[in-house]
């Protein structure tokens, strides 16, 4: 029962899907998670779809929701009206939106991983009260977003943000997107694994601190141009290589950030903490229903 003078707010269901696992979870408009539960993508393999729509009815269970927001690695055309995430070959041009939006008879918002993150970021982590930021991811991959004047930037195709694809080193390293020289190319996981020939968490000073410059001359660049203050960072790179990463990327991001309006740019750490992806899921279903 509603306590006289309360009023109700109704949770929304929030998945979460990458190329190691699905998560679902039903959360509140204050961000709290009530419960969750994950499957394994790689041993659902074919039957994917059956075992999330399967996931998310075991997460809902006779609660009322309002909505179903979803964060899908990419790439994707028109807020996932199909999504072909690279990691997740049965799924190539699947009509996500639609297939959950019939499976479920919920209003189904779909969007990148990253930028959902960066929406979080907003409501619930650093950037609260920040109307102008760029969220970064610095993983195995590096995806970003951006928000100025406090709404997420969509662009032509829906696909805005894609920091990890700034130029860094002019004829660089081959980059998956085809172009040489990516940030993405140079500073990833992946790029750290093949110049250094093992796990990133193993490279040596050097590297680490080629990774963090690299990173902040490329946010610090962007700053100049777009006129944000703030950039939060996570993924495991960055977050593994601890507070010398940021104190690097800080200094390197000044030398480049250096217009009168861009010389304050902040680069500091996600406040979500590992439950960022599944909020910014949330974070979509709320912006769907709106």
């Amino acid at each position: 029962m509603t306590p006289a003078g309360v009023t109700p707010v109704t949770p929304c269901l929030a998945l979460d899907i990458g190329g190691t696992k699905a998560e679902a979870a039903l959360v509140t408009p204050q961000g709290v998670v009530l419960r969750r539960d994950r499957v394994d993508v790689k041993a659902a393999g074919v039957d994917l779809f059956e075992r999330v729509v399967e996931l998310l009815a075991t997460v809902c269970g006779r609660d009322e929701v309002s909505s179903l927001g979803v964060a899908c690695a990419g790439p994707m055309v028109n807020a996932g009206q199909s999504v072909s995430p690279l990691n997740i070959p049965v799924w190539r041009d699947f009509p996500l939106r639609a297939r959950l939006e019939e499976a479920t008879g919920l209003t189904v918002r779909v969007d990148g991983d990253v930028r959902a993150l960066a929406l979080a970021e907003g409501r619930f982590g650093a950037g609260r009260g920040i109307d102008n930021y760029a969220s970064l991811v610095v993983s195995t991959g590096i995806g970003g977003a951006l928000v100025m004047d406090g709404r997420l930037l969509d662009g032509e195709s829906g696909n805005a943000g894609h920091i990890g694809h700034l130029n860094v080193v002019p004829d660089g390293r081959p980059c998956s997107c085809g172009a040489r020289g990516c940030l993405e190319a140079e500073a990833s996981g992946w790029a750290i694994q093949e110049l250094s020939g093992s796990s990133p968490q193993f490279a040596d000073e050097e590297l680490r601190r080629r990774t963090a410059t690299l990173v902040g001359r490329a946010i610090g660049t962007l700053a100049s141009v777009l006129d944000f203050s703030h950039c939060y960072v996570a993924g495991s790179v960055a977050l593994g290589y601890g507070e010398d990463f940021f104190t690097t990327a800080q200094t390197n991001a000044r030398t480049m950030a250096t217009m009168h309006f861009s010389r304050s740019l902040e680069i500091r750490p996600s406040g979500l903490g590992s439950d960022g992806p599944i909020l910014g899921a949330a974070c979509l279903a709320v912006r769907g229903a709106s």
